[in-house]
């Protein structure tokens, strides 16, 4: 049984979720304690607890444990299944953090997976916002043999989310590496800027407008395709997102996002994720900040030698590298070359 003490490094979510989905690819029991411990509200969320039924339900796994507030888990797995799955987070806790946390379980499944997740946030505080994984996330894995896709039926935002959307996953016997060594050439840069219900605010518009003058600021060549999207499925929950990414001749390919929030203009909004999708472009990093250590699972469970270059280290990073090393007896090096650094996995 892997025994996990969630306190560690970043003490925060990821560890549940990656732990969880790590029980379940090798079959092995997990008993996990202090859950989010280093978090001002430790213990399992809403958004968490549906982390961890869906993964059961994926895998017929007994878990105990599994009520709000725990601080301890224990998971027994069992093979997986696949086929249809529903799941309800009922606040606006994020569907993409679940969506992150079944994921890597989908891939190893038996048959095809479509996991339907209602009544939550695609686009909230602290987590990647639902066009960051249909755009970026899923995009780059499918270079490792990963063929994903996610449908957004319900855009949902802080505080009452309502959001609604559906992932399907084809499984996969074996995951390739990936080797980002160098940014190459830009090709094209593309983005989505959503609101709902603020069309008569043009908030959308204005965010893709801001967006698109901040990035010919910096360079002039640069020609953004950005969609915009005025949505008007979710009666509950006005609010507003927006994701870019950019595209490479070497096959990168790194992305930024940000949600609108009260009391900030739209203008403000676009100008922020255009910086911020710069600030990617001049480091010329292989893989964007958010990205990074969302791929550290991947490469571990891929056979032979994966790596890539990073702009900056997050706590999240060092946590799961610990925890890859830890339940899989991966072995990852990190190293400072000029002004980025290379994140590489060592061992088969």
């Amino acid at each position: 049984m892997f025994e996990i003490d969630g306190s560690q490094k970043s003490g925060s979510g990821t560890i549940l979720r990656l732990a969880v989905a790590i029980s379940a690819i090798t079959q092995q029991p997990l008993h996990l304690v202090n859950i989010r411990k280093r978090r001002p509200q430790s213990g399992l969320k809403r958004q968490h607890l549906e982390s961890v039924l869906a993964a059961a339900k994926l895998c017929n796994a007994t878990v105990k444990g599994a009520v709000l507030g725990s601080e301890e888990l224990f998971f027994y797995p069992q093979k997986i299944g696949g086929g249809h799955v529903e799941a309800v987070i009922e606040t606006a806790g994020s569907i993409p953090m679940l969506f992150m946390a079944a994921l890597p379980i989908c891939i190893y499944a038996k048959k095809p997976v479509t996991l339907h997740v209602a009544k939550g946030g695609t686009d909230t505080m602290f987590a990647p916002t639902i066009n960051y994984l249909k755009f970026v996330l899923l995009p780059t894995l499918y270079k490792m043999g990963v063929k994903a896709e996610i449908t957004v039926q319900k855009y949902g935002y802080y505080p009452k989310g309502m959001g609604e959307a559906t992932l399907t996953v084809e499984p996969l016997s074996t995951l390739r590496p990936i080797q980002l060594e160098t940014f190459g050439k830009l090709k094209n840069v593309n983005g989505v800027s959503v609101c709902t219900f603020l069309a008569e605010r043009q908030v959308a518009q204005r965010q893709a407008t801001a967006a698109i003058q901040a990035l010919t600021l910096h360079d002039k060549s640069i020609q953004p395709q950005i969609h915009v999207l005025n949505a008007v499925s979710n009666l509950y929950q006005k609010g507003s997102s927006i994701a870019l990414w950019a595209e490479t001749d070497a096959g990168v390919l790194v992305g930024a996002d940000a949600l609108g929030e009260l009391g900030k203009t739209s203008e403000s909004v676009g100008k922020s994720v255009a910086e911020n999708l710069v600030a990617e472009l001049y480091s010329a990093s292989t893989v964007d900040v958010f990205l990074a250590d969302m791929l550290i699972l991947y490469m571990a469970l891929a056979q032979g030698k994966s790596f890539f270059y990073t702009r900056c280290l997050s706590d999240h990073v060092n946590a799961n590298i610990w925890l890859m090393e830890t339940m899989l007896n991966s072995t990852f090096n990190v190293e400072k070359v000029n002004n980025l650094y290379r994140v590489e996995k060592t061992c088969c």
